[in-house]
């Protein structure tokens, strides 16, 4: 299978660079007219997905209000994952696992092994425990055409006391993920082929504020959150991520959800339109 940075390139080149978040919060079932239940989760799920599909490159379901269900909600989020991929629409997992050996290597199995029930085109994670931790989830996606985005700059206020923590040499936390992150991608830079293994960096961040350099991190892909609900713009999304733009994935949930079942396709195309523009 092509590389997930691959198929990435292909999917923006051809639908742009949004990616519309599936987070089904019992406000916003209620706000649709549906259960906060396994039913009302799947319908919210395929009414997004419907509306995405032709038009958007990514759709990220947040996991969390799929597990608040139990074993029923996990059940639909299965069923979710292979229907927006038979939609022709990529998915990141957004489960943000993170652990070391073993651990790793089963989440690694759930989320990136084709043959999983839950596979997904990429999954989000924590490099708390060092990027080299995530070896095993590397190695999978890799075997399996498979991507990741770790964790680097978030756009939570919380997040910038250990983020922007200085090490012994100098550099933020964020920054030392982000090297890591980047050497991992080296192999596709050399290549001209953007890496399967990229950044979450929020879009209310300032790099610089946060160590990050964006001419330092060829070929590595951005997932970043923070658009609408959470104050980015998609119209500055160029000037804030500079380099990375033509990378950088704009995700939006509220900001699109909020329009309803009967308005997603026109929210969805005048976020699009802003962010062409």
């Amino acid at each position: 299978m092509m590389p997930f940075g691959e198929r990435l390139r292909v999917a923006v080149e051809t639908h742009g660079r949004l990616c519309v978040g599936i987070d089904p919060h019992a406000s916003l079932l209620a706000e649709w007219g549906l259960g906060d239940d396994p039913t009302g989760l799947e319908a919210f799920a395929d009414t997004v997905i419907r509306a995405a599909a032709g038009s958007v490159a990514v759709v990220k379901p947040q996991v969390a209000f799929f597990e608040r269900h139990g074993s029923r909600g996990i059940a639909v989020l299965e069923r979710v994952i292979r229907r927006a991929r038979e939609a022709g629409i990529l998915v990141i997992a957004d489960a943000k696992r993170g652990d070391i050996g073993s651990t790793l290597a089963g989440y690694a199995e759930a989320w990136l092994d084709s043959s999983s029930p839950l596979a997904s085109d990429a999954l989000t994670v924590s490099a708390y425990q060092g990027v080299g931790s995530l070896a095993p989830a590397v190695e999978r996606a890799e075997r399996h055409g498979a991507g990741l985005f770790v964790l680097s700059a978030t756009s939570n206020p919380e997040s910038a006391r250990v983020q922007t923590a200085l090490g012994a040499d100098g550099h933020t936390v964020a920054a030392l993920i982000a090297h890591d992150v980047a050497a991992l991608g080296a192999p596709a830079a050399g290549r001209g082929e953007w890496s399967s293994v990229g950044l979450v960096v929020g879009a209310t961040v300032p790099l610089a504020d946060v160590g990050l350099d964006p001419e330092a991190l060829p070929a590595v892909p951005i997932l970043a959150p923070g658009f609408g609900h959470q104050g980015g713009r998609l119209s500055q999304l160029d000037a804030h991520y500079g380099p990375l733009a033509e990378r950088t994935l704009a995700s939006v949930s509220r900001s699109v959800l909020a329009a309803g079942p009967d308005g997603l396709e026109a929210a969805i195309a005048q976020h699009r339109a802003e962010l062409a523009a």
